[in-house]
């Protein structure tokens, strides 16, 4: 047992938000509160919580969540549960780096020893992925992810999704399974024409293919199709999944591990929709920390089913030269092969995060900012 001493933040390229929580016995633990695009939102967030939970007991890991989240009379919401998340990743870190175990051994053990894995292609406007399908298979990758469509408008020619057929045909024709991101992009009247164009061509999953708030439409589109629906990175605690799970419009869940509240949260998410029979596949087009943490629940999750992994996605590159294998020591931990990541065997989430390189960027870094799209006519179009 020790208590806090301090809490620490870091914000590193290209967009990411880092935790350090050390003990009173020098015991550290990492975590990642990165909220894309309102890190400075979150780090404020994070000085209201340094100033009231230094001199807690570290171990209390689940009394300081319940403390964060119930008393803070206004609950939830992206900037709070991404604050709180950093803090919950960094305690269990520290929990099991002090007892020298790996972290997924504190939650139950392993029920697999491999991880399942995908990546992205294609970009916010996605082009040229043939050739891109092709360098992640040879990277060791047998699935990925893209963008579906560029902007659409509310009602589009239909002409506007011809090319998102044609791109899910030339990249299952690689070898690749593919996952396709509506990302909330479509509106009701395109993404019923684009699942249904899709069909035939059986990707993996749509993601999104409506904003999580137009549940009603989420609900009807899951009856529409067969094709599996996925979502879950804009829905931030167990209470914004069960209305999902309830009416059965989802077949996977998607919750951020650095959106959600951290480990504490998305274990009762998953809990949550194993009961419904919704598998797990954990959003992360994160820094490494968030990834460690997501690769130590999916080894002891059930119904776990993939990983996203953002090695060399288009925010990282386009910010510059920092990937999930900036901020570690061993990057040879993100190697894939045929689909998979072996399982972290380190003691906490299982990478060493190199301390130094950490506080060196945090010192320049500026903030990433929100993307948008705006159509032909100045209209403001969902990104």
């Amino acid at each position: 047992m020790g208590k806090i001493k301090t809490i620490e933040y870091f914000r590193v390229l290209p967009r990411w938000l880092f935790v350090k929580i050390t003990d009173e016995h020098a015991n550290y633990g990492w975590g990642e509160a990165t909220l894309e695009g309102h890190s400075q939102a979150v780090e404020g967030c994070l000085d209201a919580m340094i100033q009231r939970f230094v001199g807690y007991e570290a171990d209390d890991i689940e009394y300081l969540w319940q403390t964060a989240h119930r008393h803070s009379f206004y609950r939830g919401g992206p900037v709070l549960m991404s604050a709180l998340a950093g803090i919950d990743i960094a305690l269990w870190d520290l929990l099991s780096r002090r007892l020298h175990l790996p972290l997924h051994v504190l939650l139950g053990g392993a029920v697999r020893h491999k991880i399942k894995v995908y990546s992205w292609i294609g970009g916010d406007r996605p082009r040229d992925v043939e050739a891109a399908a092709k360098e992640r298979y040879a990277q060791g990758f047998r699935a990925i992810k893209m963008n579906a469509t560029e902007d659409v408008d509310w009602l589009d020619s239909p002409k506007a999704l011809e090319t998102s057929v044609e791109r899910c045909k030339i990249v299952k024709a690689v070898g690749l399974d593919v996952g396709l991101d509506f990302h909330g992009r479509l509106h009701k009247p395109m993404a019923k024409q684009l699942a249904k164009a899709l069909e035939p061509h059986q990707p993996l999953f749509i993601e999104e293919p409506l904003l999580s708030e137009h549940y009603e439409g989420i609900k009807q589109l899951s009856g529409f199709t067969t094709i599996p629906i996925a979502l879950g990175e804009r829905l931030y605690s167990r209470w914004d999944v069960k209305r999902f799970l309830n009416d059965t419009s989802i077949d996977i869940v998607q919750p951020d591990i650095s959106h959600c509240g951290g480990i504490s949260e998305i274990r009762r998410i998953a809990s949550m929709a194993e009961a419904y029979d919704v598998a797990l596949a954990p959003h992360c087009p994160l820094g490494p920390i968030a990834l460690a943490a997501c690769m130590q629940v999916a080894m002891c999750t059930p119904n776990f089913a993939i990983q996203e992994m953002g090695l060399t996605i288009h925010y990282n590159t386009e910010a510059g030269t920092y990937d999930i294998k900036n901020y570690i020591k061993d990057p040879g931990v993100w190697d894939v092969k045929e689909g998979y990541v072996e399982g972290l065997k380190g003691v906490g989430l299982g990478i060493e995060v190199d301390e130094e390189e950490v506080r060196h960027v945090a010192k320049t870094a500026n903030v990433w900012a929100p993307k948008g799209f705006v159509g032909p006519d100045g209209s403001i179009r969902e990104w």
